[in-house]
């Protein structure tokens, strides 16, 4: 795969680390985890951030403190390896006021601007979840950081320490909002927008059967279709960029879409550019035509979850159908592989510096 004979060490974190260790693992990197904080049961990791990569090894080391007091700073450790690539995760990075404290997804979508774009008309902001600045902001980005580190490494042979942090990177990621604040996108207040839920054919519709559509069709020729396939006429309404009648219009097509079910609006909007798809579930997105085609989900003894993009043409990533590691399960292994005797490991475990946990079988 892409990344094979890249070896990354991942040091314990919540979601956005162990996502970034997941996807470079899912493309073929060697990644070892040390996993004290997170939550297990019986004797397994729970997914209180993001389940590690079935290609991922555990080691559960105990320590405490940040890098640099344990003597692991990147200063020193790129003294030893210069070509080691360093990279740092945190939410607001590793200066300013910010830098020392407590946060969440919220907290950084909120301090990156984003998060005052995001919300209903007349309502609240809310957060889409923990994914933009989480995941998005921080362990994509972070992901992008080491990888240009990595290409940058076969030109001048040395490494380099990442900052990422998810406030900046979220605000990175919003550079579209930036970029479109002086063409009128973004004049109305929050959720009246052309994008942000308050133009009638760019929001979601509920069905008779309780489910939802989703609709897009921006651009005319879409618009058009769309209204086609709802059975309305277009010159029984008003121009689609009649801003002062979205309200109208909005009320206009919820009543049309809650007369059908979600699967009879799709026989009719399936394979057409109206821009309108059904809201899938977890339960549903797997079986969806599409995504079966693609094989966009795989299915392994963990349940169903989403199989590792992009695709490359030569070396994609193969997903594995292993299962998740236990914490600290491979703990003598890679001591082992790193020179450590048997007498020298049984010492770290009396002492306490390391723990392994084996697989049990539970009847």
């Amino acid at each position: 795969m892409a990344l094979r004979g890249i070896s990354v060490l991942e040091l314990a974190g919540l979601g956005p680390g162990p996502y970034c260790g997941m996807v470079l693992a899912d493309f073929g990197a060697h990644v070892t985890l040390d996993g004290p904080g997170r939550r297990e049961g019986r004797g397994r990791l729970y997914p209180s951030s993001v389940h590690p990569s079935l290609r991922k090894k555990s080691l559960l080391l105990f320590s405490s403190g940040v890098m640099e007091k344990l003597q692991l700073g990147p200063e020193i450790l790129q003294k030893e390896n210069p070509k080691l690539i360093y990279a740092r995760l945190s939410g607001f990075g590793q200066s300013g006021r910010f830098s020392r404290v407590a946060g969440h997804d919220i907290n950084y979508l909120a301090l990156s601007g984003v998060l005052s774009k995001i919300g209903r008309n007349g309502e609240n902001p809310f957060p889409p979840l923990n994914l933009l600045a989480d995941f998005g902001g921080g362990g994509l980005m972070c992901t992008l950081g080491i990888l240009m580190a990595l290409f940058e490494r076969t030109r001048s042979g040395k490494g380099q320490v990442i900052d990422a942090n998810m406030v900046e990177g979220t605000a990175y990621l919003s550079s579209f909002l930036w970029k479109t604040q002086q063409i009128g996108l973004w004049d109305q207040p929050r959720g009246q927008n052309l994008l942000d839920g308050g133009a009638p054919f760019y929001t979601t519709y509920r069905t008779a059967d309780g489910g939802f559509m989703a609709v897009g069709a921006l651009e005319p020729q879409f618009y058009k279709l769309l209204i086609e396939g709802l059975g309305l006429r277009h010159d029984e309404l008003p121009p689609q960029m009649s801003v002062s009648d979205w309200p109208e219009m909005k009320k206009r097509f919820a009543d049309v879409f809650a007369r059908k079910t979600k699967a009879e609006w799709c026989q009719i909007f399936d394979g057409t550019d109206a821009c309108v798809t059904p809201v899938l579930t977890f339960e549903e997105v797997a079986h969806h035509d599409h995504n079966k085609e693609r094989g966009s989900f795989i299915t392994d003894e963990q349940g169903v979850s989403p199989r590792p993009v992009p695709l490359l043409s030569d070396t994609p990533a193969i997903p594995s159908s292993k299962r998740d590691p236990f914490v600290g399960e491979h703990t003598e292994e890679i001591l082992r592989e790193f020179g450590f005797s048997q007498v020298e490991i049984d010492q770290l475990a009396s002492d306490k510096v390391i723990k392994s946990h084996k697989p049990r079988a539970y009847l």
